[in-house]
């Protein structure tokens, strides 16, 4: 970067954010400590002198910090960035970090370093905790969970880094990288130089094998049962557009198992549900879409004479250490890529108005109906009973929101109370399953898309986790008004559940599991929301939940403050 003559050259600190502008980062998320110095005076130049620079946008806490930059990343495709105070800043990102990770979510993290020097150089150590929060490898804590690591050696180098950095993390399968900055270097002068910044091509996913998808087109031209089981096809919105295309044209019935992503529409005719096991038991090909974990092998498996093709970018999850499902045929590629060309090798080998594929279409069709019949009337039923079900709460919230809103779930919902249509819309937890996500993912959905209707789903144990004052401080300062919604049942009810599958006829399940996963007595929640100027509801009968929905969603929509609904439920 060159300087004018009579100008002080730019500071390491400032190149930094001048080169994440250039290459795209919309937001850089800071939770600041004494590392900061630098950068916050490059901020305070950049705004004096007009130059383009990320938008800063303070968090107070680090796990926040990072799921709003995932949650701007599903909404936008666009990675950002997050800064955080050296090693104990570091550590609190960890948790929303690995979900980051495990949902292949780009994000540039990166923390100050304890200054490197004693003496008197500019930004050496002056505080007390400047010893005591160096480490011997600061990067150590996360390196398993992030793609690359490195730390700024020379201010000279930061533009490479830059380049480097965002290289690695949107190369495929995407994923977070870490960057630490010592204090002297961020603040010391870029030299001047007339070379131009390194030009760096984008790294695009692989291409899928044509061979492979001539292969899987003959299996499925001869299949009598298939099967595709998906989590995660509707990550693009085209992908589950192409889905949608593929399974309607050939009939092929698809379980949305776990899914983090509209990867169907609710009302697809070739929609079976979200449990596999009825269909899996009798196919003879299984087509594993953008899911690592297809079906439960303790509790349910496909015949053994079955083919098993496993499709997406990273099939065969290959930072997981174990991963055992059967595997006949991989497909590296991006969803839309695969299934697009898969229809066109299909088109020339199943001719139209086949007799099987109109058959098959008739049967998953009925039974699609059947299913959605048999929702309905439990649904209905939820609200007959004495108290507030999670069934009843996913299907006032679906009849209170727009179709066009953004849900951002943290396991509570029912999907089968809760359709949805338009991909693009919905998204849920990582299947890492770090708590805490959904709230701060909702803020950064919402910064994505300041026009749409947001709404974060969680449950109290999830809600307690996010750092409820902090997340909703941001929402107040940064003007994101959202919806809460919190599914309060007085337990974390995954560790219950789990104690109950195992030890079902055991001494804990005398007390229903709730040992060690109570978290009574009951928490006023929507008390903290009006501590940061938003509308706070509690709600214990099921006929006052629409009204109370209502009237939340109006506070958002017309009044433009957040607003939490403090649902009292059993399951």
């Amino acid at each position: 970067m060159d300087s004018s003559a009579g100008e002080a050259p730019p500071s390491a600190a400032s190149t930094l954010l001048a080169s994440l502008a250039a290459k795209g980062i919309d937001y850089f998320f800071a939770n600041p400590g004494t590392d900061f110095p630098p950068i916050i005076e490059s901020f305070a130049r950049a705004a004096k002198s007009g130059s383009a620079v990320p938008r800063p946008v303070l968090v107070p806490h680090e796990n926040a910090a990072v799921a709003m930059a995932h949650g701007v990343y599903m909404v936008s495709g666009r990675p950002q960035a997050v800064m955080v105070h050296v090693n104990v800043g570091t550590g609190n990102t960890l948790n929303c970090l690995i979900n980051a990770a495990r949902d292949e979510v780009p994000i540039l993290l990166m923390a100050g370093r304890s200054p490197l020097t004693e003496g008197d150089a500019h930004g050496a150590r002056n505080r007390h905790i400047h010893w005591a929060q160096e480490m011997f490898d600061q990067a150590g804590m996360l390196r398993e969970i992030v793609k690359w690591d490195y730390e700024l050696r020379t201010p000279d180098q930061v533009e490479d880094v830059v380049a480097r950095a965002i290289e690695r993390a949107t190369a495929s399968p995407r994923g977070p990288i870490y960057l630490s900055l010592p204090r002297e270097v961020l603040a010391a002068p870029v030299r001047a130089s007339n070379r131009p910044p390194a030009r760096r091509a984008p790294v695009e996913a692989a291409y899928p094998d044509p061979q492979a998808i001539a292969t899987l087109a003959g299996w499925i031209a001869a299949a009598e049962r298939p099967l595709v089981i998906t989590g995660h096809a509707g990550r693009e919105p085209a992908g589950a557009l192409a889905l949608a295309r593929l399974a309607e044209r050939f009939a092929l019935p698809v379980v949305t198992f776990n899914p983090r992503s509209l990867c169907l529409p609710s009302g697809h005719p070739m929609h079976q549900g979200y449990q596999p096991r009825a269909l899996l038991e009798k196919a003879d090909l299984v087509i594993v879409l953008e899911s690592d974990v297809p079906w439960f092998p303790s509790e349910e498996a496909p015949p053994e004479a079955a083919r098993i093709v496993h499709i997406g970018e990273d099939p065969t999850y290959a930072r997981y250490p174990i991963r055992s499902f059967p595997t006949d045929l991989v497909v590296t590629a991006r969803v839309p890529v695969a299934l697009g060309l898969l229809e066109e090798a299909l088109a020339e080998r199943v001719p139209a108005g086949d007799a099987k594929i109109a058959e098959r279409r008739r049967h998953y069709a009925a039974r699609a109906a059947e299913l959605r019949q048999r929702w309905a009337k439990d649904g209905e039923e939820a609200g007959k009973a004495g108290f507030i079900k999670p069934e009843w709460i996913s299907r006032c919230l679906r009849a209170a929101l727009d179709p066009d809103a953004i849900v951002v779930n943290e396991y509570p919902l029912r999907l089968e109370h809760f359709p949805q249509e338009k991909p693009g819309g919905y998204f849920a937890l990582s299947p890492a399953g770090g708590l805490g996500w959904s709230l701060p993912a909702a803020l950064g959905a919402k910064l994505a898309a300041p026009d749409r209707f947001v709404c974060a789903v969680m449950g109290d144990g999830a809600y307690i986790f996010a750092n409820p004052t902090a997340c909703h401080w941001a929402a107040a300062a940064h003007k994101l008004p959202i919806l809460a919604i919190v599914f309060n049942n007085g337990l974390y009810g995954a560790v219950r559940r789990a104690t109950l599958s195992m030890y079902a006829d055991g001494v804990a399940a005398e007390g229903q599991g709730r040992f060690l996963a109570e978290l009574g007595p009951p928490t006023d929640y929507e008390k903290l929301v009006e501590a940061n100027g938003g509308y706070g509801a509690r709600v214990e009968k099921p006929d006052e939940l629409p009204a109370a929905l209502a009237r939340a969603v109006a506070v958002v929509t017309r009044e433009r403050r957040q607003a939490l609904v403090n649902v009292v439920c059993q399951y």
